[in-house]
């Protein structure tokens, strides 16, 4: 129990799921632009969340993909069940209109990150 409330104890892995809960599936790269990080910090804050059993990964060629994972244990699922009740609309405005740039500008080919026709997991309502 412990490691999960450790892996909430921190604004930009809340900032990380908010965005998850959202918008369902992100890659590395999505997190590194929308929240002005370096790709190093924002692998090892997703590994954090990992670790605690809140989210999983899967790769695809070079990049990972991040997702609310779908076999919570009993604990996450507990606090998953929270969190997606009230932490979607706590990501910071500034935050979704990165995204929305950055989605915009991937979609234009203007930048070398994941493919943009990479298949999304839309969050579940």
């Amino acid at each position: 129990m412990a490691a999960v409330f450790k892996a909430l104890s921190d604004e930009t892995r809340l900032s990380m799921l908010g965005l998850l809960f959202r918008e369902g599936e992100l890659c590395v790269c999505d997190f590194v632009e929308v929240l002005g990080i370096t790709q190093s910090k924002a692998s090892r804050h997703l590994r954090y969340l990992v670790n605690a059993g809140l989210l999983q990964d899967r790769r695809e060629a070079v990049w990972v993909y991040f997702r609310i994972t779908e076999t919570p244990g009993v604990i996450q699922k507990h606090v998953l069940d929270s969190l997606r009740q009230f932490l979607p609309g706590q990501v910071p405005h500034a935050c979704l209109s990165a995204l929305d740039a950055w989605r915009k500008a991937k979609a234009q080919g203007a930048t070398p990150c994941c493919e943009s026709d990479a298949p999304r997991v839309r969050a579940q309502k």
